[in-house]
This record gives C-alpha cells, sequence and structure tokens, in this order.
C-alpha cells in the first residue's frame, strides 16, 4: 500500500467528522462523503511536510470547503429560526463587552455565557455573513428557515489554524501576553500588572511578537 494511501485511510475518520456538522441539511450523506474524500485527496496532493504543520490542520479546511462546493452549487443552506436568535443574543453580548472592555468575546467566551457549543457559536455566526434572502418558508415542525447564500471560508478557516500553530512555537511568556491581550481583553497596563511588567515592555514585546507571527504564517 501507498504511503498516500496508507494516510487517505487513516484520514477518513476526520472526513466523517466534517460530514457530521452537514447532516440532515439537504445533502445526502453519501454525497458529502464522497465531496470530503476529495477534498482529501486534494490535501494529500498538496501537503508540504516542510511547513511544520499537522496533516490534519492543513486537510480540515480543504476537506470543508469541498463539502460546503455543494452547498454553493445548490444555491443554498437553512438557517433555523434558533439559529438567527442566537445570533442576535451573540450580537448583543458583543456590544456589551465592545463598551465595557474595548473588544469582542471570543467563540469560547460566548458558548460559556450563552451556554451553548462553540460550534452552535460558530453556525450563528457564519449564518449573519450574508443579507438574507426575503423568502421564507416553515418546515414540518412549524420552524422558520430562511435562505442564506453558504461563504467559502476556507482561507479564514486556513488563517485561523496557522495562527495557532504560530502561537504554540512562541516562548510560554509572549504566549501568555497574546494570551491576555487578545483572547482575555486585557489592556497593556493591565497586562503589565499580572506578568510583573512595565506596560512600556509589553508594548515593545507585543509589536515584536505580532512581527514573529505574521513571520511563521507567511512560511
Amino acid at each position: 500500500m501507498s504511503d498516500k494511501n496508507k494516510t487517505a485511510q487513516s484520514n477518513f475518520g476526520l472526513v466523517h467528522a466534517c460530514c457530521k456538522r452537514f447532516k440532515g441539511k439537504g445533502i445526502e450523506y453519501e454525497e458529502l462523503f464522497s465531496a470530503g474524500c476529495l477534498g482529501l485527496a486534494k490535501a494529500i496532493n498538496n501537503f508540504d511536510e516542510t511547513r511544520n504543520l499537522a496533516f490534519s490542520t492543513y486537510a480540515f479546511p480543504v476537506i470543508m470547503g469541498e463539502i460546503k462546493r455543494l452547498f454553493r452549487d445548490g444555491g443554498a443552506v437553512k438557517v433555523s429560526r434558533t439559529l438567527k436568535e442566537l445570533a442576535i443574543l451573540i450580537t448583543k453580548a458583543n456590544n456589551e463587552n465592545k463598551l465595557k472592555n474595548g473588544c469582542e468575546l471570543t467563540t469560547s467566551q460566548l458558548a460559556e455565557k450563552l451556554g451553548v457549543s462553540t460550534e452552535k457559536i460558530i453556525d450563528a455566526l457564519n449564518s449573519t455573513k450574508n443579507p438574507l434572502s426575503l423568502t421564507a418558508e416553515y418546515d414540518e415542525n412549524g420552524n422558520l428557515e430562511l435562505d442564506v447564500p453558504v461563504d467559502d471560508i476556507q482561507y479564514e478557516i486556513s488563517e485561523r489554524l496557522s495562527l495557532e500553530q504560530a502561537l504554540t512555537l512562541l516562548e510560554n511568556r509572549d504566549r501568555e501576553i497574546i494570551r491576555l491581550r487578545y483572547y482575555k481583553c486585557k489592556t497593556q497596563t493591565q497586562t503589565a500588572k499580572i506578568l510583573n511588567m512595565t506596560q512600556v515592555q509589553v508594548s515593545r514585546r507585543e509589536k515584536k511578537i505580532l512581527s514573529i507571527i505574521r513571520e511563521k504564517m507567511a512560511t
């Protein structure tokens, strides 16, 4: 068995995991899996081992992109009223946190605050990226459904995964500065106090860290 075949077989579970996100949204599971396998094949052929990136991390957005292509070709994905209501709650929570702390909440913070999974938060955020259709209908359970064009977020997901990978390569102190500043929404003064540094030291180091991250993401 070739190395590519071995890689494919060992990552079918990843394809199934991606497909399960779209079950019940209007496309048969076999079609979803077929598209996912096509994405897996593309990922195997284009994977660059020199980037120091785990194959599954690289393959995930490629597989998701091929599955989402099915929905783009089909025209639309159904978004339930519950998901739209969650999107409204997310907007409200983010606006409140912006006024109080100067930044939006992370997906994990939103999930904890609203008592839902991070996956639901991401689905709700994605559902608001494009204008809603003026047409609407009710499903068999009486839930209002609205048509929303599918957004191709493969590049965005890839960038996020590259960022996460870059963060793991930082020293502990540098990683903590980024965590406090951009994940916990702390000011430079607050970050300096927590890490026993001065505000000037945090400012200078933060600029250096961001430069390092950009370099690592570009390679």
